[in-house]
């Protein structure tokens, strides 16, 4: 971030807490502003809580109902409530502002909890490490700075920053350790910003230094063929984001990095030589390509949201976060970015101000909502396919939808389950997707609502084995599990209760997929995960329970009016049958929803109709939003619509005990445990009319291969063929010739444009080969070559260590 030789200099400590109690607080001139009076209002309510709380504690507790003793979360909130009365004391214009009896009960608590709880290392450091090396210093670092012209802080601060530096026990010698798997990402964006505080509070400029080096580590792009420090969390070329080394994380630990670094950005603003323009620019990328794929209509995608999926507050809550940074960016930005910054802001649903952290954000918001010279404008393109490869993910965008594609491999998880969060999350990283229609308020149908609702067996797209599995708890009787004694050691932050429990990886190479402008193509090979081959080659403890999934081969074609999916060499395994579900959605149970179709005689087909449908329609009347279903291969389909209650606690354990009732639309494809059939395809049609799928008998769409080697499909329309290739080996698909494992899409019209990848990231090249007339080069990009040969045009793409990328070619004719 600043180069040490240049921050050695010195440090500008009381305009560091300054800018740091501002940001928290606000300013006498913002506060007087009546945008922020809600803001202000929240914060002195929140105050007198807690304050009502603390006159209300028994024994043993320094605020009523929060137990102290051995539970290490309401260790963290009574930290988190003693920083909420600090705020309000130090907010200008604020009732409680400059009250010096509540700071003393706030220095005083501090002392009771230290001398009590948290002072003696060899009674704390129980349950989440996250509390005792993050969570708590966080509260503890920001009360300490709201307070920090107080006479007691120097004593007060010196006492728990030995403490704190105690119990980074992940570290060496109560510094942050960058090789440590706890020590990355959002994580040490948390660590440093902490550390920058304290530093300032003691004078500490060494402290700062190191601080503000080993954050300025978080904005490096990673590289995954040279990892530094052998990290792989954070951002990468593609706009992936990673946490916990193998999850797709954008929407959790991503927004925490990118509140965090602005934060930082924002507190060493004029107190220091050193400048920070080049890093917010590193973090418009991180805005404009990581975050902005993902948000549809305010609403932040399901795929890069891990274990937080199952909480009650997110998808829109989540984009208010990204949304303030936005705002405090546009002050350290080039002026074209924060023109693109002000824009998007203005082009996104308005925000919940209240939830903003800062004050003076908020101020910053309402100016920019107000400035009639700023028209709104997306940062996406209205045509936009994204490749999320690094983290096994696809977006696909068009003006009236989203689809959100969500896959694993052995280098990325199936998915995230921790803390008795996101408790039935088995199939989810299978090729579940998420379809988004515009206009709709996605509560109604997705959130946690959806995963409450909808069978964890039937999530759209997911192929998955007929059986019943059992959450961690139902199986251990906590939330994880613990062993120890094994040769593993397993325990709750160990790095096999990781691998095996909270984030399991594939056990599958191939996942991946190209993008040709803005239509692209993915595919996978679907596995066991990492925990049943170790349960099979007797490396677990016998009572360990792990899963066998079903087997599928899937691919996904992304064009305008519809995604084609295909599925092939589909078995349940050992005598199972399987199921693939073409899609579920939710609504509300006073909704008009209807589901009509055609048999392909031409009949109308009806729920219970075994007759194999040629289109099905599920729409919602009274949210006027649509979507068909139509089918290219022959088959059953169970398709209706049923009424479900149930609590959303049967996702998160700490989720308020609500009934949910909603409508469910589920249309599935049973695969018989003995077989029968070979290959599944059809296409997705956002917000179709029945004349539309109407024209699907006759129409655009053909599929050219569905089969374990190769899955192909061609649209004529669009001049398109794509196509993925499994199989080791040269491979036809039409008039394309691959030489084994890659994605391909071909457009024809005035030039023949040819995109390709290597979906299991591990060859050297990929070689097509587009058959007929030979073809001319316009133009390429590096690492391509094309050349003629008999019978046709070759291209071939240097894929080394390319991680995926999608390399283009545009020929012509000679």
């Amino acid at each position: 971030m600043i180069p040490p030789a240049r921050a050695a200099a010195g440090f500008d400590h009381a305009r560091l807490l300054a800018n740091t109690v501002a940001i928290f607080a606000g300013t006498p001139d913002v506060n007087a502003r009546p945008e922020v009076a809600g803001k202000l209002a929240a914060i002195l309510q929140t105050a007198r809580q807690r304050l009502a709380a603390q006159d209300g504690a028994g024994e043993g507790e320094l605020f009523a109902g929060v137990r102290l003793g051995t539970d290490d979360v309401n260790l963290r909130l009574s930290f988190q409530y003693l920083y909420e009365i600090a705020l309000a004391t130090r907010t200008p214009g604020g009732e409680l502002e400059g009250d010096a009896t509540l700071q003393r009960r706030v220095i005083d608590g501090l002392l009771w909890l230290h001398e009590r709880y948290f002072g003696d290392q060899s009674k704390g450091y129980y349950g989440n490490w996250h509390n005792w090396e993050i969570a708590i210093p966080t509260h503890v670092s920001r009360t300490l700075a709201l307070l920090a012209e107080r006479d007691e802080l120097p004593g007060l601060a010196a006492i728990y920053i030995a403490s704190m530096d105690a119990y980074l026990r992940n570290g060496k010698n109560g510094d942050v350790d960058l090789d440590s798997r706890f020590h990355t990402g959002a994580n040490l964006a948390d660590l440093t910003g902490n550390r920058i505080l304290q530093g300032a509070l003691t004078g500490d400029d060494a402290r700062i230094t190191k601080a503000i080096s080993d954050q300025a580590t978080v904005f490096a792009t990673i590289d995954p063929y040279h990892p530094q420090h052998g990290n792989t969390d954070g951002y990468y070329p593609d706009g992936s984001f990673i946490q916990h080394h193998s999850v797709a994380y954008t929407g959790s630990y991503g927004r925490a990095l990118l509140s965090r670094v602005v934060q930082t950005i924002k507190m060493l603003e004029g107190a220091t030589s050193g400048g920070t323009s080049d890093l917010a620019g590193v973090v418009y990328g991180w805005i404009a390509d990581g975050f902005a794929p993902l948000i549809f209509e305010g609403w932040m995608m399901e795929v890069v949201k891990g274990r937080a999926v199952s909480r009650t507050a997110t998808g829109y809550t989540d984009v208010g976060v990204v949304v303030e940074a936005m705002a405090d960016l546009t002050g350290h930005v080039t002026s074209g970015q924060a023109l693109a910054l002000k824009k998007y802001a203005k082009f996104l649903p308005p925000a919940d101000t209240n939830a903003f952290v800062s004050p003076v954000s908020v101020a910053r918001y309402a100016d920019i909502r107000a400035d009639a010279a700023v028209p709104a404008a997306d940062l996406n393109p209205p045509r936009r396919c994204v490749a999320f490869n690094a983290m096994d993910s696809t977006v696909h965008r068009r003006p009236g939808y989203a689809f959100a594609l969500a896959r694993s491999s052995d280098r990325i998880s199936k998915y995230e389950y921790m803390s008795g969060e996101n408790l039935m999350p088995w199939f989810q990283g299978d090729g579940a997707y998420y379809l988004y229609l515009s206009g709709e308020d996605q509560r109604q149908v997705f959130g946690v609502d959806y995963y409450t609702a909808v069978s964890p067996y039937r999530l759209a797209g997911v192929t998955a084995p007929v059986e019943e599995r059992r959450t961690v708890p139902e199986l251990y009787g906590r939330q994880w599990y613990e062993n120890p004694g094994h040769p593993l050691n397993f325990t709750s932050s160990s790095e096999s209760q990781n691998t095996y429990v909270y984030f399991p990886r594939a056990q599958n190479a191939f996942s991946g997929g190209a993008t040709l402008g803005a239509y692209g193509a993915a595919g996978m090979i679907q596995s066991d995960d990492v925990a049943y081959t170790a349960a099979q080659a007797g490396l677990l403890p016998d009572d360990f329970v792990a899963y066998q999934n079903a087997r599928a081969t899937k691919s996904w074609f992304m064009l305008d009016d519809e995604i084609v999916v295909l599925a092939a060499n589909v078995s349940g395994q050992s005598g199972r049958a399987a199921a693939t579900t073409v899609d579920s959605r939710i609504a509300a149970p006073t909704d008009q929803v209807t589901l009509t179709g055609r048999r392909w005689d031409g009949a109308t087909w009806r729920a219970g109709d075994t007759t194999p449908p040629r289109w099905l329609r599920y729409a919602n009347g009274t949210r006027g939003t649509a979507i068909g279903y139509a089918f290219l291969t022959r088959q059953p389909v169970t398709a209706a619509v049923e009424a479900v209650t149930r609590s959303r606690r049967v996702v998160r354990a700490s989720n308020p005990d609500t009934s949910v009732t909603k409508n469910v639309f589920t249309a599935s494809v049973t695969h018989s445990a003995t077989g029968g059939l070979p290959a599944l395809a059809y296409a997705l049609v956002p917000n179709a009319t029945e004349a539309h799928l109407r024209r699907y008998t006759d129409g655009p769409l053909t599929v050219i291969a569905n089969d374990p080697r190769v899955q192909a499909i061609k649209h004529t329309g669009l001049g398109i063929v794509a196509a993925n290739v499994f199989a080791d080996g040269p491979q036809h698909a039409e008039r394309l010739l691959v030489d084994g494992p890659a994605s391909v899409l071909v457009q024809s019209g005035g030039q023949t444009v040819v995109a390709l990848s290597d979906p299991t990231m591990k060859r050297d090249h990929v070689t097509v080969t587009l058959r007929g007339a030979p073809l001319r080069l316009v133009s390429a990009d590096e690492g391509v070559t094309v050349r003629r040969v008999p019978g046709g045009t070759q291209i071939q793409a240097r894929t080394h260590q390319a991680h995926g990328s999608t390399f283009t070619a545009t020929l012509r004719r000679s």
